[in-house]
């Protein structure tokens, strides 16, 4: 899917341990997505950028309480001119978005002075100065392509915190909801789909879910999507089949008044998914 934001498992397990004790009225942390496409063959150098400039500023700002969680995910399935890279973080507000931003433009500028002192010592022993942060980041990006998301969660579940070091996948589906129909769709998705997420949870199946919605609305092609984080492949497969027996369980009139009612409230035609892996997964270390 060519737009691919979003809440990463990268937001799914943000803050496991706090977000999964808030109430639900409370609004939910903010995940930023910088959805990139990088040269082919650049991806050794993607790596060098995220851990000389955007990574020690995550990283304090983490420490800090300000971050609650970022990685980088590339999506599982590519296609001809599609985004390549995810980079995202979470914060609890506007106030830790702002903070993120200022740190990056504080952390670009402190690289461009010192590279610019490099140059002139360089260039004083006749040597060529070396490629700046600025040179390499035009030759590892397609700048034209690159697209930024903010996210919030309408609702959301959480399992355990993740073992240290674990790359999770994560599974977005995105659906476009009708005009005005926006409060029936999620009044629908907790009563019929959270219970069956809940039940995954508990049995260890789905690190955490959520169904979400841009905080700041920027794309007509969705109005909502659901996010769903597994340790592994193996436990994705789980899933589907949980689905399908909580339907069996039901009549035939139940069923097919489920189905009618979620096909009256989107546009079915509009409907794409998209899978991730995280290749980069930070959460603040336990206290």
């Amino acid at each position: 899917m060519r737009k691919l934001i979003l809440v990463s498992l990268t937001t799914i397990l943000l803050c496991c341990a706090a977000a999964a004790q808030q109430a639900q009225p409370t609004p939910q942390p903010f995940t930023f997505y910088y959805d990139y496409k990088v040269v082919p063959g650049k991806e050794e150098d993607l790596m060098n950028l995220v851990k000389t400039v955007g990574a020690p500023v995550r990283d304090k700002l983490m420490a800090d309480g300000v971050v609650l969680a970022w990685g980088l995910e590339t999506p599982v399935l590519r296609y001809p001119g599609g985004t390549t890279h995810l980079i995202w973080f979470s914060v609890a507000n506007w106030d830790g978005v702002e903070k993120v931003l200022n740190g990056m433009e504080a952390q670009l500028a402190k690289l461009a002075a010192e590279e610019a002192q490099a140059a002139e010592a360089a260039r004083a022993k006749r040597q060529k100065p070396a490629m700046t942060t600025a040179e390499r980041t035009r030759e590892v990006f397609d700048m034209s392509k690159t697209r930024d998301w903010l996210t919030r969660d309408l609702v959301a579940g959480y399992g355990a915190p993740p073992p240290a070091g674990m790359l999770p996948f994560t599974r977005y589906n995105f659906v476009k909801v009708k005009p005005g129909k926006g409060a029936d769709y999620r009044r629908a998705w907790e009563k019929y789909n959270k219970p069956v997420f809940d039940k995954l949870i508990a049995d260890g199946v789905v690190l955490a879910y959520g169904l979400a919605v841009e905080e700041v609305k920027t794309d007509g092609d969705f109005t909502h999507f659901v996010w769903v984080g597994t340790a592994n492949m193996a436990a994705a497969d789980k899933i589907g089949p949980a689905f399908t027996a909580d339907r069996a369980r039901r009549s035939e009139e139940e069923r097919n008044a489920i189905s009618d009612l979620f096909l009256s409230l989107i546009e079915p035609d509009m409907s794409r998914s998209i899978v991730t892996r995280s290749r980069i997964f930070r959460l603040p270390a336990p206290k």
